[in-house]
């Protein structure tokens, strides 16, 4: 177990969190791409195309990164590798939301989702590397049903104050102190924390990989 290396496209200790706790141990890239540029271009699409689209441009850019760095640290994952790349944002009232950046953004949405429920969208894309080049590319995503408790201004207040939700998608966490500020979600957990581990499990076999060849133990 463990020969083909996995690369992780993301920035987001969750993500790795989330991976490390399953058995993968990733190397981290980080692609470095004008999302809202990539946004605007896309048009009027489904929530769910623009998640899943954002995934693949990020695959996309850390592949090519991969491919072109004579780094020898990804020498493995250029031989044998699959790189696994995500995006979530909020969907409420039909509006999606990414992160909020600053605390004036965090304190509005927040006293827009109190009492309602959202949905989680997840951009999921997997990239199979084999000899250096690309053998294929699959992406999905994942709806997590997120109901959002009726808390006070003054708690509200008190959780941006933390930083926490300026940082992650839809300003709130399942698995850190917006936990305590959720009535309960319906999907999959993993995903509302940053990548479905279902979802992944599927789109690996789609490219040929079971999720156990990637084990380490």
């Amino acid at each position: 177990m463990g020969s083909i290396s996995v690369v992780l496209g993301s920035a987001s200790p969750a993500r790795l969190r989330v991976l490390r706790d399953a058995g993968l141990v990733p190397q981290v890239l980080v692609a470095d791409l004008d999302e809202d540029a990539i946004v605007a271009a896309m048009g009027d699409v489904p929530p769910a195309d623009v998640v899943t689209r954002l995934a693949r441009a990020k695959g996309e850019a850390i592949v090519s990164s991969i491919r072109s760095d004579g780094n020898p640290s990804f020498e493995a994952a250029r031989v044998d590798g699959v790189v696994l790349t995500c995006d979530s944002m909020l969907l409420l009232d039909g509006e999606l939301s990414g992160k909020p950046h600053t605390p004036d953004v965090a304190i509005a949405r927040w006293k827009r989702m109190r009492g309602k429920t959202g949905h989680l969208l997840t951009g999921h894309c997997v990239t199979r590397l084999r000899d250096g080049a690309v053998e294929s590319v699959v992406a999905d995503h994942r709806s997590t049903g997120v109901a959002f408790s009726d808390v006070s201004d003054e708690t509200i207040a008190r959780y941006v104050a933390t930083g926490e939700p300026l940082k992650v998608a839809g300003a709130f966490t399942l698995d850190g102190l917006g936990g305590w500020l959720l009535d309960g979600i319906t999907g999959d957990p993993s995903s509302v924390i940053g990548i479905s581990l279902p979802l992944t499990r599927e789109l690996l076999a789609r490219v040929g990989v079971d999720v156990t060849d990637l084990w380490r133990t």
